[in-house]
Parts: C-alpha cells; sequence; structure tokens
C-alpha cells in the first residue's frame, strides 16, 4: 500500500465514516472493515491520527480503529497479523513525539500505546519506558503533560499483568524507576504546594494535573512493583510521606473555594492519597503493619474528632472509615485461638491494634458514629418529603459501603462492634436506657438521636442477642411507639418497624406475633409513604422466618393482603413495585392455597401491570416470581388465568424476542408450574410447546427446567402431546445425545422412558429412531452406570408392555449388525444380567425381573440358556421387594399400590398438585406397582414346568444355584 496515495483514499473513506447520513456512513464502515487485514493499513492510521491540520473527528475515529486493531492482530498468533515490520515502524511512530493538542484523542493515543506495550514491553520495545522518562522531563508543558499521562497507562497496563514472568519483569522495571517516580512526584507536588499557597490558581492547576498523574504512576508501582514492599526504604518512605502529604492537602482545601478551577481536582487527589493506602493495605496486609498505628490516628483524628471540621468531605469521610474497617477486619491481624500458632508479624498487628483500640477511643467512636453519622441528614429527610419512594431504595449490599457514606458507615459500626462487642454493648445500651418512653414530637433533634440509636440497636441485634430482652422492650415501650400517630414521629414509627424486621430472625417470641401482625395492619395503613413500605418489608422478613406459623397469621391474611395490594397499585417507581411484588409473593408462598379467595384484585391488576412495564424488565421477573407463587397457591383454579398467563409464558420463553434474555429463567419455572397445576391440556397450552425447539437447541444451563416441562406435557396428555410434537422431539433429542454432558444423557432418557410408561402402545414407535442406540449401548456395556442403568429401564418397559414392538426391534438389529436374532437376545440378556448392579433404583429392578420373566414360558434355547441369569435376577427382585409380615411370617411385595387415597396435606407438606395426583394413577396402572413380583415369578415358572413338563423343567432348575433356588422357595411358600 503506497502511504501517499492510501492515506487519501482512507482519509476520504474516514470522514464518510463521520456522516450522518447511513447511506454514506454504512458502505465507509464496511469498506474500512475490509482494509483492517490490509498490510500498510495501520500505518496510514498512524499518518492520519498524528496530523494536527486534519478535522478532529476524523483523527478520533482513526484512532479508534487503529486501538481496535492492536486487540485483533497485534499478537503474532492471530489470524492476518500485522508483520514484523509494519509493527517496528507503527511502535516508533507512536512515540516520535508527545505534542496531541486534542485531551481526548491524547487520552486514547496512551490507551494505544499502553496496549501495544502490553504485548511488546520490555522484550521487543526496550525503547519504550527509556523514551517516556525522558520526555517527562521535558520543559514543554503539553509535551511533558502528554508523556506523563502516557506513562501512567502503560504502568497500569503492565501493572496489570499476572504471569509469573509478567510479575517478574514489571518488579525489575519498578525497581529500575521507583526513584524516578518518587522524585517527579514530590517535584510536582511541591510545585503545586507553592503556586496554590501564591494564589497563582491557573499554574497551580497545571500542576496538580501532573501530581495526579505522577501520584497514579507511584500508587501503581508501589502496590504491584514489589514482592515484599516492607523491605524496601523507599517504598515505606513514600507510604509514611503520604500522610504527610494528606494534611498539607488538607489544609489547601481550607483556601480552594468549591468555585475554584482546582477544587475538583485537589478532592481527587485526596481521594487517590487515601486509595494508595487502601490498595497497600488490600495487596500487602503484612508489610502494612508498620503504617497500622499512623493510619488509624489519622483516620480517626479527621473522621470522629474536630481535627476534620472546615477540610474533610464525605468522599474523605467514606475513604477514612474503609481504611480504619478493613484494619479491624483484617484476617491477617488476627491471632489464632492458640497464640503459639499465630506469625510475629500477626501478634505485632494485633498488639498495635489493642493499644490504639482503647475503652476512651472505641467508645468516642460508637457515640460519634450513632450521634452524629447516623442521624437522617437535612438531605434525606427532604427527599422523605419529597420523593419518599427513592428515599426507601437504600444503597445496601455488594460494595456499597466503599462508595455510599451510609453504607460505609454502617458496616464500620458492624465490624467495630463484633469486634469489640464486650467492650461497646455497656455503651450502646447505656444510651438505649437514656431513651425510655416516648419523646416529644416537638423535639426534633431528640427524635433523631433516637433514629439514630434504634438504628445502631438493629444493626447489632446478632450480637446483642445475649444482652437485650427484646420480647419485654417490644411489649412495654416499642408497641406503644409505634402507636404514636403525629406526623413528626414518623421517623421512630419507620425506625421502630424497621427495628423489629432485624430482631425477627434473632430472637422474638412465637407467642407475640399476633401481637405484631395487629400491629403490621396499623402500619398499612399509616399516613406516611415510607411508613408503609418499611412496613411491608418487615412483613416480609416476618412470614419469611422459619419459626412463621400458619394459623398464626391467617386471622390478618384478608387485610394484609388488601393493604399490600393498596400499596402495590400506590407506589410508582419500577423499584418499589419489585419490592412490594415480592413481599406478596412471599406471603402467597407462604399461605399457598388459603390465598385463594383473596386474590381476585391481584389477578386482575397484574396484566395492567405487565403492560405498563414494557421497558422494565426487572420489574417483569417480579411480576413472573409473582404469577409462580400465584398459581402455586391456586392450584387447578389457576386455570382462569390463562387468557394472561399463557401470552406471559410465550413471551418469557420465546428465544427470537429481545425480552427472553431476562424473563427465561422465571418464565420456565412459570411454565412448569402452569402446567403442573393444569387439570388438562387446553390447545392454547399445547400451542406455546412451539418454543421448546429453539430452547432444546440453545443448550443452556435452562435444559434441566426444558426437561422437566416435557414431562409434565407427557403426563398431562401423552397421546395429544406425542401426535403433534413426537417427531419434532425425537430429531431434538438425537441431536442432544450427540453432544451432551452424562447427566444430560440421563435426562433424555429420562423423558423417554417416562413416554414408554405412559403410553406403552405408542411410545416405542414415536420414539423408535432412538432405540437402536440404547439397544447397542446394551450389547456394548455402556462404561457409565447412571446411563446404563437407564437403557435397561428404557428396554425393560418396551420388553415387557410391547413385546411385539421389541420383536421388530430385535430383528432391526439382528439385520443391523448382521447376527441371528436369537444369538442378539442372548448378549443382551447376558449383558443385562452382569450388569444389574448398576442399577440402584428399586423400581428399575423390578421392573427388570418382571421384564426378563416376561420372556418365560419359552422353547427358544438361548432363552432357556439364560434361564439361569433370569431367575438370579428374580430373586434379586423379590429381596429388594418382598417385606415379611412379621405377624402371619409370610411376604408381599411392598411396591404394590392397591387404590387410589389422597393424602390430606399437612401443615408443613404441601397439597398435592394436579401433576402430583396424574403421578399417582399412572403408577397405580404401571406393572411396577401394579403386578406382585412374586405371584409374577410362580406364574411363569408353572407356565415354563407346564410347557417342558417335570423332567425338562427339573434339568432347568438344575443350572441354578441352590442358595438361589432355597431362596426362591422361601418367598413363594404358600403358592
Amino acid at each position: 500500500m503506497d502511504l501517499n496515495s492510501a492515506s487519501t483514499v482512507v482519509l476520504q473513506v474516514l470522514t464518510q465514516a463521520t456522516s450522518q447520513d447511513t447511506a454514506v456512513l454504512k458502505p465507509a464502515e464496511e469498506q474500512l472493515k475490509q482494509w483492517e487485514t490490509q498490510p500498510g493499513f495501520y500505518s496510514v492510521l498512524l499518518n492520519i491520527f498524528t496530523n494536527h491540520s486534519l478535522d478532529v473527528n476524523v483523527r478520533w475515529l482513526a484512532v479508534l480503529y487503529f486501538k481496535n486493531g492492536i486487540d485483533r492482530y497485534w499478537r503474532r498468533t492471530t489470524p492476518h497479523a500485522l508483520s514484523e515490520e509494519e509493527k517496528s515502524t507503527l511502535r516508533a511512530g507512536l512515540i516520535t513525539n508527545f505534542n496531541e493538542p486534542v485531551n481526548q484523542i491524547a487520552t486514547q493515543i496512551s490507551v494505544l500505546i499502553a496496549k501495544v506495550a502490553r504485548v511488546d514491553c520490555p522484550r521487543q520495545w526496550p525503547e519504550l519506558i527509556p523514551t517516556l522518562v525522558e520526555a517527562v522531563k521535558v520543559q514543554d508543558d503539553l509535551q511533558q503533560h502528554r508523556a506523563l499521562l502516557t506513562f501512567y497507562h502503560v504502568m497500569k497496563t503492565l501493572a496489570s499483568k499476572r504471569l509469573a514472568t509478567d510479575r517478574k519483569l514489571f518488579y525489575d522495571l519498578t525497581s529500575s524507576i521507583y526513584s524516578f517516580a518518587c522524585s517527579l512526584w514530590n517535584h510536582h507536588t511541591d510545585t503545586f504546594l507553592q503556586q496554590i499557597w501564591r494564589g497563582d490558581e491557573a499554574a497551580a492547576a497545571n500542576s496538580l494535573e501532573r501530581t495526579l498523574l505522577s501520584l497514579k504512576v507511584l500508587r501503581k508501582l508501589t502496590v504491584h512493583g514489589f514482592v515484599e514492599p516492607h523491605c524496601n526504604a523507599e517504598v515505606m518512605g513514600f507510604l509514611h510521606a503520604v500522610f504527610e502529604r494528606l494534611k498539607q492537602f488538607l489544609e489547601c482545601s481550607r483556601i480552594v473555594r468549591a468555585e475554584s478551577i482546582c477544587r475538583d481536582r485537589l478532592e481527587k487527589t485526596i481521594i487517590l492519597f487515601t486509595k494508595v493506602l487502601l490498595d497497600f493495605l488490600d495487596q500487602h496486609p503484612c508489610s502494612f503493619t508498620a503504617l497500622i498505628q499512623r493510619s488509624l490516628e489519622f483516620s480517626v483524628s479527621y473522621a470522629f474528632t474536630e481535627a476534620g471540621e472546615g477540610v474533610v468531605f464525605e468522599q474523605f469521610i467514606i475513604q477514612c472509615m474503609n481504611l480504619i474497617k478493613m484494619i479491624v477486619k483484617n484476617y491477617a491481624y488476627k491471632p489464632s485461638k492458640n497464640i503459639e500458632d499465630s506469625s510475629p508479624e500477626t501478634l505485632e498487628a494485633h498488639n498495635i491494634k489493642a493499644a490504639f483500640f482503647t475503652f476512651p477511643t472505641l467508645m468516642e467512636i460508637c457515640k460519634r458514629l450513632v450521634t452524629h453519622y447516623f442521624l437522617l441528614t437535612k438531605e434525606e429527610l427532604a427527599m422523605w418529603e419529597e420523593d419518599p419512594e427513592s428515599f426507601t431504595v437504600e444503597e445496601t449490599g455488594g460494595d456499597s459501603w466503599k462508595y455510599s457514606l451510609r453504607p460505609c458507615m454502617e458496616v464500620l459500626f458492624i465490624d467495630i462492634f463484633h469486634e469489640y462487642n464486650q467492650t461497646l454493648t455497656p455503651v450502646l445500651l447505656e444510651m438505649v436506657h437514656s431513651l425510655q418512653g416516648s419523646t416529644n414530637v416537638e423535639n426534633t433533634s431528640a427524635i433523631l438521636i433516637k433514629d439514630a440509636v434504634y438504628n445502631a440497636v438493629g444493626l447489632a441485634a446478632y450480637e446483642l442477642f445475649d444482652s437485650v430482652d427484646f420480647d419485654q422492650w417490644f411489649k412495654n415501650q416499642l408497641l406503644a411507639e409505634l402507636q404514636v400517630s403525629h406526623d413528626r414521629y414518623k421517623p421512630i414509627r419507620r425506625r421502630v418497624i424497621w427495628l423489629i424486621g432485624q430482631w425477627i430472625p434473632v430472637k422474638f417470641q412465637s407467642d407475640l406475633r399476633p401481637i405484631l401482625y395487629e400491629a403490621i395492619c396499623n402500619l398499612l395503613q399509616d399516613r406516611d409513604l415510607v411508613v408503609r413500605i418499611e412496613t411491608a418489608t418487615t412483613l416480609k422478613l416476618t412470614v419469611d422466618d422459619f419459626e412463621f406459623r400458619t394459623d398464626q397469621f391467617l386471622p390478618y391474611l384478608e387485610s394484609m393482603f388488601t393493604l399490600l395490594f393498596q400499596l402495590l397499585q400506590e407506589v410508582t417507581q419500577c423499584d418499589t413495585k419489585m419490592h412490594v411484588l415480592h413481599v406478596l409473593s412471599c406471603v402467597i408462598e407462604r399461605v399457598n392455597m388459603q390465598i385463594r379467595p383473596y386474590v381476585g384484585c391481584l389477578v386482575q391488576y397484574l396484566p395492567q401491570l405487565w403492560k405498563q412495564s414494557e421497558e422494565h424488565n426487572m420489574l417483569r421477573c417480579a411480576i413472573l416470581t409473582t404469577l409462580i407463587h400465584l398459581v402455586r397457591g391456586l392450584g387447578a383454579d389457576s386455570q382462569n388465568l390463562y387468557p394472561f398467563l399463557l401470552p406471559v409464558i410465550q413471551l418469557s420463553t420465546d428465544v427470537s424476542q429481545p425480552p427472553h434474555v431476562y424473563l427465561l429463567e422465571d418464565g420456565l419455572q412459570l411454565w412448569l408450574v402452569t402446567l403442573e397445576n393444569s387439570p388438562y391440556l387446553t390447545p392454547e397450552l399445547l400451542r406455546i410447546f412451539k418454543n421448546m425447539s429453539a430452547l432444546l437447541e440453545l443448550s443452556s444451563e435452562n435444559l434441566k427446567n426444558c426437561f422437566k416441562i416435557i414431562n409434565a406435557y407427557i403426563f398431562l396428555s401423552s397421546s395429544e402431546f406425542l401426535e403433534m410434537y413426537a417427531a419434532d422431539l425425537c430429531r431434538s433429542f438425537c441431536e442432544l445425545l450427540k453432544d451432551i454432558t452424562i447427566e444430560g444423557q440421563v435426562q433424555v432418557l429420562k423423558v423417554v422412558e417416562n413416554v414408554l410408561k405412559v403410553n406403552p402402545v405408542l411410545g416405542p414407535q414415536m420414539f423408535q429412531p432412538l432405540l437402536p442406540s440404547v439397544f447397542k449401548g446394551i450389547m456394548e456395556g455402556e462404561r457409565y452406570p447412571v446411563v446404563m442403568s437407564t437403557y435397561l429401564g428404557i428396554m425393560g418397559r418396551v420388553l415387557l408392555q410391547n413385546a411385539r414392538f421389541f420383536s421388530l426391534l430385535l430383528s432391526q438389529m439382528a439385520c443391523e449388525l448382521g447376527q441371528e436374532s436369537d444369538q442378539i437376545l442372548g448378549n443382551m440378556i447376558e449383558m443385562w444380567v452382569d450388569r444389574m448392579d448398576n442399577i440402584t433404583q428399586p423400581e428399575r429392578r423390578k421392573l427388570s425381573a418382571l421384564a426378563l420373566l416376561s420372556l418365560l414360558p419359552s422353547l427358544n434355547s438361548v432363552i432357556q440358556d439364560k434361564f439361569c441369569g433370569i431367575i438370579n435376577i428374580s430373586v434379586e427382585g423379590l429381596n429388594d421387594v418382598m417385606t415379611e409380615d412379621p405377624e402371619t411370617g409370610t411376604y408381599k411385595d411392598c411396591m404394590l399400590m392397591f387404590h387410589f387415597e389422597e393424602p390430606r396435606a399437612t401443615e408443613v407438606e404441601e397439597p398435592p398438585t394436579e401433576q402430583d395426583k396424574r403421578r399417582k394413577n399412572l403408577a397405580l396402572r404401571d406393572p411396577v406397582h401394579a403386578v406382585s413380583l412374586q405371584q409374577f415369578v410362580y406364574e411363569k415358572l408353572k407356565a415354563q414346568q407346564e410347557l417342558l413338563g417335570e423332567q425338562g423343567f427339573h434339568a432347568l432348575m438344575e443350572t441354578v444355584d441352590t442358595e438361589i433356588v432355597a431362596q426362591l422357595q422361601e418367598f413363594l411358600q404358600g403358592f
């Protein structure tokens, strides 16, 4: 590619690719895609984006294409990889000068240099680091900044490599440039401080940017560039200097006003200092031991004393609290129960912590957390009034404590209280005792203090288990506080009901639950929305608790459900609706069928909510979960929901529809539950099955649920279902069995086994293409026992319940294998007898005995030759299923079912679903449960005896082991 002529062409196409007109844009993108693999293309791009006279948008696009090309074609092993000559030219061109005037493009160039460095530095690109080190020393402001920006991105990328050889290279690199990086950072930091104290804000802003970048470089080198950083005096010197610099920068924040151009970057730099300490503690806890004392003194001073007043800001407080939390909770600083087993470093760290966290210090931290940080702020109270739903969606869980103040301080409180609970329990209890009785509604500050103290008691519930008689407190004080209906008292009503929710799983007397349900009913009618939402949350925790009793709850069910439904209608935000739906789902799940009289309103509302939530897939997931519990609760009556329910299932499980990504898992569960509770198959329910073939092709983690759904259709109406879908299913199964795990194979085969169980006449014909592979599997002695067991289960069904088809299959196999039918039959019986131990399920073991006995009576010499094996299996089966009646001394088959009796559901057991009833009915028709093995053995042996005569039969019995014969006679006594 001639560079000059090519540049003109590429420049023209890049210009077209920046167009807003799709007719121009699309062909240009296609052309650029074709050029991606052309030699010389990236050299042209380099020329374009380093030419500052060209349009910025074109240069930006050129950088992006170059960056994407590095990802795809830079490594030697990739298809269409760039040649070594071109790469060498590109590397040299990238670091020729650092004078990009546009910030965004400069950042992209730095990132793409780092991407190349990840692959090539230092072996193929040894000159990169020396070039960067020289470039950051130049006097030109722009060049210095761009070089420093690149230096940072290169260090960030190299530090992220994790292979041992790469780590070693980075250690070597760090040791060679660490001193320079420290001096560079010190120089820019000193320059900034001098300029800011002089009041030269413009110059200070430039220096601060360089301070920030050089500190970012040092952070990567310090945290990732040393195996044992505490052994390096320069590293520890830098870390100690961080505390001094932090104090200087915090003092600066007094004079840098909020509107100053430096303010935002100054706060970023202060936070970056704390990130250096936090990262170092996370990666090198033992090396951090020397810094524990100073870190705790610094953090506690600024977060919990007057020292921080006027200089600290929210994000800095969060970082200080996280530093204390990580030191308190660090497992490297906790000695073993047996002190002798602890390392000297651990003991040293533990001792430093113990010396620091004295009773006065802990008391001050605890009191300040509760009475200062836990207080609801003006902003939060304003939000409560203006946007109550957003107020209730608290940012908790996951890593929110790292970034948000309220989760951060609550997690710190929990960790400190857990670590020093013996010291802090009396402190907290004293606060509680000072707040006995209801608080004056006019005293806002007293109300907020009580809210904060109750918050602390809820957070520390597990630690206070032995110290607080919560039941007495609930009866004597908390209940009365819930009844204070004044508007200003709503923070306490909300906090008390939240507090009860925290204590429910810890310690709450079962007899008090009806009183609590009464209180919840009242609070669900509270004038304040936040109180109602918090009450719904506590209701969920109460209902979801291990000690929940339905009988206590039922008197309140109707009013609770009505009030929750009203709340669901009233709230408007997606997250709040999801939350209330989860509470409703939980209630429906726990009371099950008892919900039936009360769900009419919800059933009518859900279609409307589903329609409104078209853009909110997570809300739709919540609706699906509610429907799952609703269908279970309604049982057969759920058919009334089908006009809404079936289109929902159809959409959720259609892989051609985009929402399936979010809805599929819950949609399949709803489909399954709907089938399990359906009294009969409707045409619409049958039609939905068209979604299944695409789902089976996905072969995802949802495959198990797909098989359960197929089984449910088979049990529901095998004839109709198989007539319509058997051919498709058989094709899908044949494809699946080619590439599926052992567990997956078994799931497929179990479906086939169920088809044969439900429909022994038509089933074998419909799944005929699958049966030869099952037959071969038995003949070849399938090595996986669980698969072999399923093979024998399938073949047992065919042999026992459709002998004519078995005969045809035997002829087909004989033809395929070029052997006599009798020879194949003999080999199969021999393998069956040999692998009987693979079958562990008693039902299948009995089925095997019945199936092989069904070959008798017979004059066939092969069957007579295998007679001994057949009797062995029969006696094994008898041993499995026969139980002796201690009174009469006779044996009976324990697997026989004589009549269908619907069991009564107890409190613990769920009532039987429609599918449970179908399975029970099927079992009554199943030979395994309908035929006495003892009787069957007797009849078959008698028929064989009549066929052969006394002498012939005696000779046949002679082939059986005498011990087996003795057992057989014992089982058959009385016949």
